[in-house]
């Protein structure tokens, strides 16, 4: 699963370590990152994240009568991996983060401009050859970053075209980069590419 700057992910919490993980970000401020696994050292060993990942807020969460957790998580900034510190002894990983490269991701400035008619172009043929139906009315109302951030969190890219979405360096850059990853995997139907797994 990919969280980007500004995203809402809705996330069904209910592995313990991760249970443990969210009862104590909702303690200390409701702040936890999230990285993807690499596959490309997956041969070697499954638990290799890559080295960067985005900072989320809890922003909504409800406990269901079995005992989840029913949460969104706002995406607030993007960070580099400087070292992975010891288990915590919930079971879940932590990392020692630095965000200093990203600090524009909090916003504030003018919002850049995208080329929404490219997009919208890559993303017809997209849809229509992974069978998706779409609300183009809903799509069509959404603003242009956050059409970009929705899209290139919910379309079903492998966690390498995932990767490279969070680690465009501008927003531009990422609307670039999704219109060229919606262009190629529009080529090669409902399988082309899988979906990415939870880090």
């Amino acid at each position: 699963m990919l969280l980007l700057p500004q995203g809402r992910l809705p996330l069904n919490i209910f592995e313990p370590r991760y249970l443990a993980l969210v009862q104590d970000s909702l303690g200390q401020g409701r702040f936890f990152g999230m990285i993807q696994p690499d596959p490309a050292a997956a041969k070697a060993s499954p638990s290799v994240l890559y080295g960067m990942g985005c900072l989320g807020r809890v922003s909504s969460f409800a406990e269901t009568e079995d005992g989840r957790l029913l949460i969104t998580l706002t995406g607030l900034l993007r960070f580099q991996v400087r070292q992975e510190l010891p288990l915590h002894p919930g079971g879940y990983r932590r990392v020692r983060a630095d965000y200093s490269r990203w600090l524009a991701d909090l916003g504030g400035g003018a919002e850049p401009p995208i080329d929404r008619p490219a997009l919208m172009s890559a993303l017809r043929p997209y849809f229509q050859a992974r069978r998706i139906e779409a609300n183009w009315e809903a799509i069509g109302k959404l603003p242009d970053p956050m059409l970009v951030t929705t899209l290139a969190m919910v379309c079903p890219f492998d966690p390498r075209e995932k990767q490279a979405l969070l680690e465009a360096p501008t927003p531009e850059d990422r609307a670039r980069t999704l219109v060229t990853l919606l262009q190629m995997n529009a080529l090669g139907g409902p399988d082309a590419s899988p979906s990415g797994r939870p880090s």
